[in-house]
């Protein structure tokens, strides 16, 4: 069992930055494809990035040029870098894994961190 804690989270203004963290409890993290997904109120579950066990890098097409997903091996934990930040991505944010392919399989979830954007 793999658990996943986000952090980073808040409320910010339209044209700012913020850093997501995903800290992942597993000796094997380096197998293991990691992504984010969001959810906004009313709206299913979207995916925004993954990025695989040697580093390739995926997005959605609202996200692309703005966000920026990465990972540190040596210390467990994805993150996502999400730069002029718009009031549409607002959401709770998740972070999940799988040793297998991002987005259609999902092994573990965390439990979300709030971004908010006001304009």
């Amino acid at each position: 069992q793999v658990q996943l804690v986000e952090s980073g989270g808040g409320l910010v203004q339209a044209g700012n930055s913020l850093r997501l963290s995903c800290a992942a409890s597993t000796r094997t993290f380096s197998s293991y494809s990691m992504g984010w997904f969001r959810q906004a109120p009313g709206k299913e579950r979207e995916f925004v990035a993954s990025i695989d066990w040697i580093g390739r890098t995926y997005y959605a097409d609202s996200v692309k040029a703005r966000f920026t997903i990465s990972r540190d091996n040596a210390k467990n934990t994805a993150f996502l870098q999400m730069n002029s930040l718009k009031p549409e991505d607002t959401a709770n944010y998740y972070c999940a894994a799988t040793q297998r392919l991002l987005p259609d399989h999902v092994d573990y979830w965390g439990q979300g961190t709030q971004v908010t954007v006001s304009s």
